[in-house]
Protein backbone atom coordinates (compact mmCIF):
# COMPACT_ATOMS: atom_id res chain seq x y z
CA UNK A 1 0.00 0.00 0.00
CA UNK A 2 2.70 2.57 0.70
CA UNK A 3 4.67 1.70 -2.68
CA UNK A 4 1.45 1.91 -4.21
CA UNK A 5 0.89 5.34 -3.00
CA UNK A 6 4.07 6.03 -3.96
CA UNK A 7 3.81 5.57 -7.11
CA UNK A 8 0.27 7.65 -6.83
CA UNK A 9 2.18 10.74 -5.66
CA UNK A 10 4.47 10.17 -8.86
CA UNK A 11 1.34 9.94 -11.21
CA UNK A 12 0.21 13.26 -9.12
CA UNK A 13 3.72 15.35 -9.35
CA UNK A 14 3.34 14.99 -13.70
CA UNK A 15 -0.35 16.44 -13.64
CA UNK A 16 -2.86 12.87 -12.84
CA UNK A 17 -4.95 12.09 -12.62
CA UNK A 18 -6.78 15.36 -13.57
CA UNK A 19 -5.96 18.66 -14.59
CA UNK A 20 -6.67 20.36 -11.46
CA UNK A 21 -3.91 20.92 -9.55
CA UNK A 22 -5.27 21.60 -6.21
CA UNK A 23 -7.13 17.98 -6.70
CA UNK A 24 -4.09 16.15 -7.86
CA UNK A 25 -1.98 17.57 -4.74
CA UNK A 26 -4.74 16.71 -2.31
CA UNK A 27 -4.37 13.34 -3.54
CA UNK A 28 -0.69 12.89 -2.95
CA UNK A 29 -0.77 14.79 0.29
CA UNK A 30 -2.20 12.09 2.73
CA UNK A 31 1.39 11.21 4.75
CA UNK A 32 1.21 7.60 4.76
CA UNK A 33 4.82 6.99 5.13
CA UNK A 34 4.97 8.98 7.35
CA UNK A 35 8.69 9.81 6.79
CA UNK A 36 8.44 12.09 3.42
CA UNK A 37 6.33 14.82 3.20
CA UNK A 38 4.76 15.45 -0.32
CA UNK A 39 5.65 19.07 -1.10
CA UNK A 40 9.64 17.88 -0.64
CA UNK A 41 8.78 14.63 -2.70
CA UNK A 42 7.42 16.99 -5.66
CA UNK A 43 10.29 19.67 -5.77
CA UNK A 44 13.00 17.04 -5.60
CA UNK A 45 11.27 14.92 -8.54
CA UNK A 46 11.03 17.67 -10.57
CA UNK A 47 14.74 18.83 -9.83
CA UNK A 48 15.58 15.27 -11.25
CA UNK A 49 13.72 15.87 -14.50
CA UNK A 50 16.61 18.15 -15.66
CA UNK A 51 17.91 15.25 -17.35
CA UNK A 52 21.31 16.82 -18.18
CA UNK A 53 22.20 16.24 -14.61
CA UNK A 54 21.26 12.41 -13.96
CA UNK A 55 22.61 10.80 -11.55
CA UNK A 56 25.13 14.00 -10.58
CA UNK A 57 25.30 13.46 -6.47
CA UNK A 58 24.59 17.05 -6.29
CA UNK A 59 22.44 18.53 -9.26
CA UNK A 60 20.14 15.36 -9.13
CA UNK A 61 18.38 15.04 -5.44
CA UNK A 62 17.47 11.32 -6.40
CA UNK A 63 21.05 10.06 -7.32
CA UNK A 64 22.42 7.09 -5.06
CA UNK A 65 26.40 7.94 -5.85
CA UNK A 66 28.67 10.21 -3.73
CA UNK A 67 31.20 12.51 -3.83
CA UNK A 68 34.74 11.90 -3.25
CA UNK A 69 34.62 14.12 -0.32
CA UNK A 70 31.38 12.45 0.98
CA UNK A 71 32.68 9.03 0.48
CA UNK A 72 35.95 10.10 2.59
CA UNK A 73 33.85 11.74 4.68
CA UNK A 74 32.35 8.94 6.04
CA UNK A 75 35.10 6.60 7.88
CA UNK A 76 35.45 2.88 7.19
CA UNK A 77 32.08 1.90 9.22
CA UNK A 78 30.36 4.69 6.70
CA UNK A 79 32.35 3.26 3.74
CA UNK A 80 31.10 -0.09 4.56
CA UNK A 81 27.49 0.55 4.81
CA UNK A 82 27.64 2.85 1.48
CA UNK A 83 28.94 -0.34 -0.55
CA UNK A 84 26.56 -3.05 1.03
CA UNK A 85 23.76 -0.22 0.37
CA UNK A 86 25.01 -0.39 -3.04
CA UNK A 87 24.31 -4.26 -3.44
CA UNK A 88 20.60 -4.89 -4.38
CA UNK A 89 20.22 -6.81 -1.19
CA UNK A 90 21.74 -3.94 0.73
CA UNK A 91 19.31 -2.25 -0.39
CA UNK A 92 16.19 -3.37 0.34
CA UNK A 93 17.03 -4.58 4.07
CA UNK A 94 19.51 -1.20 5.05
CA UNK A 95 18.51 0.77 2.24
CA UNK A 96 15.22 2.45 3.86
CA UNK A 97 16.97 2.85 7.11
CA UNK A 98 19.99 5.13 4.98
CA UNK A 99 17.27 6.57 3.02
CA UNK A 100 15.10 7.52 5.96
CA UNK A 101 17.70 8.38 8.11
CA UNK A 102 19.63 10.63 6.23
CA UNK A 103 16.67 12.53 5.10
CA UNK A 104 15.80 13.60 8.11
CA UNK A 105 18.90 14.52 9.52
CA UNK A 106 19.50 16.80 5.99
CA UNK A 107 15.88 18.68 6.84
CA UNK A 108 16.48 18.74 10.66
CA UNK A 109 20.03 20.81 9.64
CA UNK A 110 17.80 22.89 7.51
CA UNK A 111 15.03 23.90 10.03
CA UNK A 112 18.32 24.26 12.79
CA UNK A 113 19.36 27.14 10.16
CA UNK A 114 16.38 28.93 10.25
CA UNK A 115 14.45 27.69 7.60
CA UNK A 116 11.15 28.95 8.75
CA UNK A 117 9.18 27.91 5.79
CA UNK A 118 10.84 24.32 6.02
CA UNK A 119 9.51 24.64 9.30
CA UNK A 120 5.79 25.43 8.65
CA UNK A 121 5.93 21.94 6.08
CA UNK A 122 7.26 20.00 8.29
CA UNK A 123 4.26 21.31 11.43
CA UNK A 124 2.03 20.47 8.64
CA UNK A 125 3.58 17.11 7.88
CA UNK A 126 3.16 16.07 11.66
CA UNK A 127 -0.29 17.02 12.10
CA UNK A 128 -1.12 14.33 9.11
CA UNK A 129 1.02 11.89 10.26
CA UNK A 130 -0.66 12.56 13.28
CA UNK A 131 -3.77 11.61 11.80
CA UNK A 132 -2.52 8.58 10.01
CA UNK A 133 -1.35 7.42 13.59
CA UNK A 134 -4.61 7.93 15.00
CA UNK A 135 -6.48 6.29 12.01
CA UNK A 136 -4.17 3.10 12.55
CA UNK A 137 -3.48 3.30 16.13
CA UNK A 138 -7.23 3.80 17.78
CA UNK A 139 -9.73 2.74 14.29
CA UNK A 140 -7.88 -0.10 13.28
CA UNK A 141 -6.17 -1.24 16.60
CA UNK A 142 -3.25 -1.87 15.18
CA UNK A 143 0.10 -2.30 16.54
CA UNK A 144 2.53 0.74 16.13
CA UNK A 145 5.37 -1.07 15.54
CA UNK A 146 3.80 -3.46 12.73
CA UNK A 147 2.92 0.00 11.03
CA UNK A 148 6.11 1.22 11.02
CA UNK A 149 7.72 -2.31 9.94
CA UNK A 150 5.75 -4.01 7.82
CA UNK A 151 4.02 -1.01 5.86
CA UNK A 152 6.50 2.09 6.15
CA UNK A 153 9.70 -0.19 6.32
CA UNK A 154 8.32 -2.72 4.04
CA UNK A 155 7.18 -0.09 1.34
CA UNK A 156 10.37 1.80 1.38
CA UNK A 157 12.05 -0.95 0.27
CA UNK A 158 9.57 -2.32 -2.70
CA UNK A 159 10.22 1.49 -3.53
CA UNK A 160 13.76 1.18 -3.22
CA UNK A 161 13.73 -1.95 -5.22
CA UNK A 162 12.17 -0.09 -7.97
CA UNK A 163 15.14 2.81 -7.71
CA UNK A 164 17.60 0.70 -7.23
CA UNK A 165 18.55 0.23 -11.16
CA UNK A 166 16.90 2.94 -12.66
CA UNK A 167 19.89 5.26 -13.19
CA UNK A 168 23.39 4.46 -14.02
CA UNK A 169 26.17 7.48 -15.10
CA UNK A 170 26.85 7.60 -19.01
CA UNK A 171 28.25 10.16 -20.80
CA UNK A 172 25.08 10.67 -22.48
CA UNK A 173 22.20 11.73 -20.38
CA UNK A 174 19.79 9.63 -22.82
CA UNK A 175 21.84 6.61 -22.00
CA UNK A 176 21.73 6.79 -18.19
CA UNK A 177 18.40 5.34 -17.84
CA UNK A 178 17.26 1.97 -17.60
CA UNK A 179 14.11 -0.32 -18.68
CA UNK A 180 12.73 -2.98 -16.75
CA UNK A 181 10.54 -5.32 -18.69
CA UNK A 182 8.44 -8.42 -18.31
CA UNK A 183 7.35 -7.31 -14.93
CA UNK A 184 3.38 -7.43 -14.62
CA UNK A 185 3.33 -7.69 -11.09
CA UNK A 186 5.81 -5.06 -10.04
CA UNK A 187 4.61 -3.21 -13.15
CA UNK A 188 1.15 -2.61 -11.53
CA UNK A 189 2.52 -1.53 -8.25
CA UNK A 190 5.36 0.75 -9.59
CA UNK A 191 2.36 2.34 -12.38
CA UNK A 192 4.45 1.19 -15.53
CA UNK A 193 7.69 3.13 -13.97
CA UNK A 194 9.80 0.45 -14.48
CA UNK A 195 9.99 1.17 -18.65
CA UNK A 196 11.69 4.25 -16.94
CA UNK A 197 12.93 5.66 -20.29
CA UNK A 198 10.31 6.34 -21.51
CA UNK A 199 8.90 8.13 -18.10
CA UNK A 200 12.06 10.04 -18.81
CA UNK A 201 11.20 10.92 -22.52
CA UNK A 202 7.78 11.40 -22.32
CA UNK A 203 6.99 12.79 -18.69
CA UNK A 204 3.19 14.07 -19.40
CA UNK A 205 1.90 10.51 -20.63
CA UNK A 206 -0.36 8.81 -17.78
CA UNK A 207 0.41 5.14 -16.28
CA UNK A 208 -1.84 3.55 -17.99
CA UNK A 209 -0.57 4.43 -21.57
CA UNK A 210 2.78 3.51 -20.63
CA UNK A 211 2.72 -0.17 -21.86
CA UNK A 212 1.16 0.18 -25.14
CA UNK A 213 3.58 2.89 -26.26
CA UNK A 214 6.38 1.38 -25.25
CA UNK A 215 5.53 -1.91 -26.94
CA UNK A 216 5.06 0.72 -30.37
CA UNK A 217 8.29 2.31 -29.70
CA UNK A 218 10.47 -0.51 -28.60
CA UNK A 219 13.12 -0.29 -30.55
CA UNK A 220 13.71 3.57 -30.70
CA UNK A 221 13.91 3.40 -26.72
CA UNK A 222 16.08 1.20 -26.75
CA UNK A 223 18.31 2.71 -28.99
CA UNK A 224 18.26 5.90 -27.21
CA UNK A 225 19.42 4.38 -23.62
CA UNK A 226 22.28 2.62 -25.29
CA UNK A 227 20.48 -1.27 -24.82
CA UNK A 228 20.38 -0.72 -20.78
CA UNK A 229 17.64 -3.14 -20.62
CA UNK A 230 16.55 -5.74 -17.97
CA UNK A 231 14.64 -8.95 -18.34
CA UNK A 232 12.39 -8.49 -14.89
CA UNK A 233 13.60 -8.00 -11.50
CA UNK A 234 15.06 -11.34 -10.90
CA UNK A 235 17.18 -10.45 -13.75
CA UNK A 236 18.24 -7.14 -12.32
CA UNK A 237 18.48 -10.27 -8.17
CA UNK A 238 20.19 -12.13 -10.43
CA UNK A 239 23.27 -9.47 -11.48
CA UNK A 240 23.31 -7.54 -8.02
CA UNK A 241 22.04 -9.13 -5.23
CA UNK A 242 25.29 -9.40 -3.47
CA UNK A 243 27.54 -7.73 -5.89
CA UNK A 244 27.01 -3.54 -6.64
CA UNK A 245 24.86 -2.05 -9.35
CA UNK A 246 28.05 0.46 -9.99
CA UNK A 247 30.85 2.45 -8.34
CA UNK A 248 29.89 4.16 -5.30
CA UNK A 249 31.51 7.60 -6.14
CA UNK A 250 30.28 9.64 -9.32
CA UNK A 251 32.85 9.42 -12.03
CA UNK A 252 32.59 12.81 -12.53
CA UNK A 253 33.06 13.39 -9.13
CA UNK A 254 36.72 11.58 -7.89
CA UNK A 255 39.09 14.02 -7.18
CA UNK A 256 40.29 14.00 -3.70
CA UNK A 257 39.21 16.91 -1.37
CA UNK A 258 41.96 19.62 -0.98
CA UNK A 259 39.81 21.96 1.24
CA UNK A 260 37.54 19.93 3.12
CA UNK A 261 34.97 19.73 -0.29
CA UNK A 262 31.52 20.48 -0.90
CA UNK A 263 30.35 16.91 -2.15
CA UNK A 264 26.95 15.91 -0.64
CA UNK A 265 25.82 12.46 0.86
CA UNK A 266 23.39 10.61 -1.01
CA UNK A 267 19.90 12.51 -0.38
CA UNK A 268 17.18 11.10 1.61
CA UNK A 269 15.30 11.46 -1.25
CA UNK A 270 16.35 8.91 -3.08
CA UNK A 271 13.16 6.23 -2.66
CA UNK A 272 11.73 7.71 -5.67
Amino acid sequence: MIAWHGSLQHEVIHGHPTRSRRFNDALGWPPLSLWLPYAIYREGHLTHHRDEHLTDPIEDPESSYLTQAAWERMGRFGRLMATWNSTLFGRLTLGPLVMIASFLAQEMAVIRAGDRQRAALWARHALGAAGVLFWVSWICEMPLWLYLFGFVYVGAALSRLRSYAEHRYADHHDERTAIVENSPVFGLLFLYNNLHVLHHQRPAVPWYRIPALYRRHRNALVAINGGLVYDGYWDIARRFLLKPHDQTCHPRHQERPTDGGLGMAASGLKAN
